[in-house]
């Protein structure tokens, strides 16, 4: 069966305002993402791919065009139908895994269910799962002062996973990671991808992250552009 479509972006405008001035951050971006895809955003610093990354989790908002996820835009709900679309359908990898310290490895990947309508049990079962696919159901009772920073970051995308959510979004997964622990990481997120079909877009300048992606697009001064990886180096 050919993939479907699962975000459409449209003529995506977004700019941000620095007194009087007026900073374009992306122009006029349109592509869409297939369902079950592994999307690397490449460019420069500066170059929009973290403004695009928010919009399409529905963090931010454009200033026109519009962004369809399954047959949603999201563009035009209002803040509280954004807050209940994105704990449905997007699950979110950091940078810095914005674990909670205080929280065992359990409680943080717990922490997105609170808000579903899952009993405890339920809610048990599902962290269970999705530490188990992420190789720390041994350390569920860990805090994160307690684990490695790869570790760490699994909790993270354990976390993402625990809701099964429509969309994964990965900005700089690997960036405060070793060369080790980075590897294990973007290896679990491309099983993910293929063992599971998650759809995963991720944000990164390093390029031997993005060989792992299945697509790559690469954004300037915020536009799509046709070109090489290795200028992004």
């Amino acid at each position: 069966m050919k993939p479907v479509n699962i975000v459409e972006i449209n003529s995506l405008v977004k700019t941000y305002r620095r007194g009087n001035q007026i900073i374009p951050v992306l122009r006029d971006i349109s592509f869409e993402i297939k369902e079950g895809e592994f999307l690397a955003l490449m460019g420069p610093s500066g170059s929009g791919k973290s403004t695009l990354l928010n919009l399409i989790a529905g963090i931010d908002k454009p200033d026109s065009g519009s962004i369809i996820v399954q047959d949603i835009d999201i563009t035009t709900l209002n803040e509280k139908e954004l807050s209940r679309w994105r704990a449905e359908n997007v699950g979110f990898i950091f940078q810095f895994y914005n674990l909670i310290p205080v929280l065992t490895a359990f409680e943080n990947v717990e922490l997105p269910l609170l808000l579903t309508d899952l009993s405890k049990r339920e809610r048990k079962e599902h962290v269970e799962i999705a530490l188990s696919i992420v190789g720390l159901k041994d350390r569920m009772e860990h805090y994160p002062s307690q684990l490695s920073g790869g570790q760490q970051q699994r909790v993270a995308i354990a976390r993402a996973i625990v809701t099964d959510p429509t969309l994964i979004v990965a900005d700089e997964p690997t960036g405060d990671l070793d060369k080790k622990s980075a590897e294990d990481v973007l290896n679990l997120m491309t099983e993910l991808n293929e063992k599971f079909g998650k759809t995963i877009i991720m944000v990164t300048h390093d390029l031997r992250a993005a060989k792992h992606a299945k697509t790559m697009k690469y954004l300037d001064k915020g536009l799509l552009i046709d070109g090489t990886a290795e200028i992004f180096i």
